[in-house]
């Protein structure tokens, strides 16, 4: 199987770069950005190849609640991990009723994150192959195959 490819999100810049340099020694792919303008764009390019999105509530500009709408509204498969050294309730509520996979305070234990990362990258893996085999299915109409497909994005 391949490895999990992650874009890691976050202004600061010493954590992320060391978050980075820590899953790579675990055998992850992680790049990443310092902010959602920067990821978003990174996305318009590479979404095919993420599986998972770690990315930080509080930042400059477009912060990470907004940053996970765009995501999800460019593409609903990837996963997402909401990471905060600020989190509240109220916003990991709102985080995960817009898609996210899940929501964790900073800093987080490694293996923790880990495991969350493996169930999330599990999980889109499952759902692209849900939606390829309801795409491949030549005995149902479109409108079935859309609504197919429409369940299994909001499952």
């Amino acid at each position: 199987m391949l490895p999990v490819r992650m874009l890691l999100v976050d202004d600061e810049k010493d954590f992320i770069e060391t978050l980075a340099q820590r899953l790579l020694g675990r055998g992850y792919q992680a790049d990443y950005v310092l902010n959602g303008t920067e990821a978003l764009r990174y996305l318009e390019t590479y979404k095919d190849e993420i599986d998972v999105v770690l990315l930080d509530l509080k930042m400059p500009g477009l912060d990470g609640v907004e940053t996970l709408r765009r995501i999800k509204a460019m593409d609903p498969l990837i996963e997402t991990i909401m990471l905060t050294a600020h989190g509240t309730i109220p916003t990991g509520v709102e985080a995960m009723r817009i898609g996210a996979r899940d929501f964790l305070e900073k800093p987080c234990d490694l293996e923790q994150l880990t495991a969350k990362v493996e169930a999330a990258a599990k999980r889109k893996r499952e759902r692209e192959s849900k939606i390829w085999d309801v795409r491949t299915r030549p005995y149902i109409t479109d409108r079935e195959k859309e609504e197919l497909i429409a369940a299994i994005l909001n499952s």
